[in-house]
């Protein structure tokens, strides 16, 4: 496929594989929706897309404010009527702990983010994008070691379950096409945390894995 959407929402835009899909996405002339708590990072990610003859618009919000994202779908759907790409790469990763004595608040704020934010984004955002007719929502899994990371995988595992859910109830002829991709490894700051003393020299880095993953679904 050749034809980019006009307009793409990414949810996690500030660093990492999120700002690298989102400067391969307005590189291709499409309008990109950034989401992210992070001021700076965003206006960095802004300045970067400008430089490249793209356009964005910056939303620094926090996805677990259901008022905030309320919000934001309600302008996508007054400015522009319907979403054509949701790309969805928010996550938190809580410090690695024995699961015997994972911290509560660490727990709570990984079930917040990870599960809670996207139970509620999926209801906001999917009627925009049923209103394309042709829309797509991109997710991504991990691969993260077993010990330690109990309290992220918990999550990401309820998160997974709600995509592979959405992805199989999506049968009528304007729900959007779910897709589930797997990065390879990148020198970003949730796999430092998993992997600390790794030599990120060897890793792929997110502007190659941004445009192989949208590769994988023709963008």
């Amino acid at each position: 496929m050749t034809d980019y959407p006009r307009l793409a929402l990414v949810t996690g835009a500030s660093r990492g594989l999120g700002a690298a899909i989102a400067e391969h996405l307005a590189r291709k002339g499409c309008h990109v929706v950034a989401v992210a708590r992070t001021q700076g990072g965003l206006e960095e990610l802004d300045d970067r897309i400008q430089a490249s003859g793209g356009q964005a618009t910056l939303a620094p919000m926090d996805i677990t404010d259901a008022g905030a994202m309320q919000h934001l779908c309600r302008g996508i759907h007054d400015r522009w009527g319907a979403l054509p790409l949701w790309v969805h790469t928010a996550i938190h990763a809580p410090p690695l702990s024995p699961a015997d004595m994972v911290d509560e608040k660490d727990f709570e704020k990984s079930v917040k983010t990870n599960v809670t934010a996207l139970q509620r984004l999926i209801p906001y955002v999917s009627p925009l994008l049923q209103a394309d007719g042709q829309a797509r929502a991109v997710f991504f899994d991990d691969d993260r070691p077993l010990k330690f990371a109990g309290a992220y995988l918990a999550t990401k595992a309820a998160q997974n379950a709600l995509i592979k859910a959405w992805q199989a109830e999506a049968t009528t002829a304007r729900a959007p096409a779910i897709h589930l991709l797997t990065p390879r490894p990148m020198p970003t700051a949730v796999r430092a945390r998993f992997h600390p003393g790794e030599d990120r020299t060897a890793l792929n880095t997110a502007a190659a894995e941004a445009e192989r993953l949208m590769g994988k679904i023709g963008l």
